[in-house]
């Protein structure tokens, strides 16, 4: 329970600065996976686009360690759900061979429902089975 409460602070954790982080990972995610995206779509081969890859990687790693620094309860949020579909999808890709567009269209799916989806689902916990205020949600 100690444990619990460590990794999910009520209320969660605030970022310094955690605006201008969060924009900026984001714009670099965006900018290395629509390079990712574009190289599949014009049939570049996988080695050419190991950078742009890594950097999506990266930039969503670095997006995720705010949310979770914030709050361990986000894994369990809907859109921590989505993340998580969405990284199951990125696993796939160096193996996927022909379907690797299709996959990665798939992904682009996800963050788009994922980042619109009405807040009733974002902010609804898995765990807690009831939706979270933004507060409490770990925005």
């Amino acid at each position: 329970m100690i444990c619990w409460q460590w990794l999910a602070p009520d209320p969660p954790r605030r970022v310094p600065n955690e605006r201008a982080w969060n924009v900026a990972l984001r714009t670099l995610h965006l900018m290395a996976f629509g390079i990712l995206l574009g190289g599949y779509f014009w049939g570049v081969e996988f080695g050419r686009l190991g950078l742009a890859f890594g950097m999506t990687a990266a930039s969503g790693a670095g997006l995720m360690a705010l949310e979770l620094y914030k709050s361990f309860q986000w894994l369990f949020l809907g859109k921590g759900l989505m993340v998580l579909a969405k990284l199951a999808l990125l696993g796939l890709v160096p193996f996927a061979g022909e379907m690797r567009l299709p996959v990665l269209l798939g992904v682009v799916a996800l963050a788009s429902v994922g980042a619109h989806m009405p807040s009733r689902y974002r902010h609804y916990s898995i765990l807690l089975r009831r939706v979270l205020s933004p507060e409490s949600a770990a925005r």
